[in-house]
Order: C-alpha cells, then structure tokens, then sequence
C-alpha cells in the first residue's frame, strides 16, 4: 500500500499561504530544490486542486527555457512522469500529460488509489489537504518551515484537527529552511 503524503512550504507561524506576500525566503536555493526533487522523485501519483495545479504545470514545459540548471531539468522530467489528479468545478481542461480533472473529492476513491498504487502519492495545497487530512487518508506530514513570521493566511494544518505525530526526520538547510517529516502515529 502507497503513502498519502501532504508537503508544503510553510512560515514558521504555520501558514501555507500568506494573507499578504510570500512565505518567505529558504525554498528557492539549489541545495532545498535538489532535496526536494530526490525526495518526490519516488512518487507516482500527485494530487492537486486548481490553484495548485496552475501553479505546478509550469515543470510540464521547464525543460524547453534555455539555460536550465541540471536539477531544474531532472525535477521536470520526473513531474511529467507522474500521474496528476486535479480536483475542480470549474477548470475546463488541462494542459499536461498523465493528467486528468475529478470534479469531487472522493475519500473512498483515494482509498482504493493508495491501496492500488505501486509507488507513494502527495496530496498539495491546504484547501485539498484538508479534506484529504479531515478523512484520514494522510500518511505523512512533510513540512519545509521558512524563516518567516507572516501573521495570517491559509494555514498549513486546518483549524479543528488534532493529530498524533512521529518525527521521523529533520533537516536544516543553509538557507535557513527547516525540513521536518512526521509520521500519523
């Protein structure tokens, strides 16, 4: 059985999204990218909402920009490898390989993915995690904690739920991110 895995850069106050701005610094230098390209690498399956996919379809073509760095490239080849499940009422079409539209979150349907699946999948974006998190369908808890205090915003758990982790592994980066994987108990 896959892994449901829900990672995101979060501020050190704990939001997802910033009311006002970005996140912060940390997620954008070359050590925390190539991490995180190794770290995704394994995953067969990515599960998106809207926003999240309009963001992320960029990697479909980031190959075809001159210049590219050799860890930009290899993360590209490995998102277009994935599957992409997008979760939307109103995106009419896509514009990437092996992806297709669910107009509903199904927890049942997801179930059956995870117990299906050869290799792990991520569910991204607070709005889609916390349903994912509401039915306890995630496995683990991948957080990227930047150095900044943002006051408000999308939060990267949602309100109401309580959780028994395991911390299983963590890291700091030069940048001053801090990586830090949990474990559902």
């Amino acid at each position: 059985m896959a892994k449901l895995i829900y990672s995101m850069v979060t501020s050190l106050d704990g939001y997802a999204e910033a009311a006002e701005g970005d996140l912060g610094t940390g997620a954008e230098d070359q050590e925390v990218h190539t991490f995180i390209g190794d770290l995704f690498r394994p995953v067969g399956t990515y599960l998106y909402g809207r926003r999240m996919y309009e963001t992320m379809v960029y990697w479909e073509t980031a190959h075809t920009e001159p210049d590219q760095p050799p860890h930009v490239l290899q993360y590209a080849h490995d998102w277009q490898a994935a599957e992409k499940i997008v979760y939307s009422t109103t995106l009419e079409s896509v514009s990437s390989a092996k992806t297709r539209i669910e107009r509903t979150f199904d927890p049942d349907a997801v179930r059956r993915l995870k117990a299906e699946a050869d290799h792990d999948l991520t569910v991204d974006g607070p709005n889609l995690a916390a349903q994912a998190i509401a039915a306890g369908l995630v496995d683990e808890y991948h957080l990227f904690i930047t150095t900044s205090v943002v006051g408000g915003g999308k939060r990267f758990f949602p309100d109401g739920v309580r959780l028994d982790l395991e911390l299983v592994e963590e890291r700091a980066f030069d940048s001053g991110l801090i990586y830090a994987r949990y474990r559902t108990r």
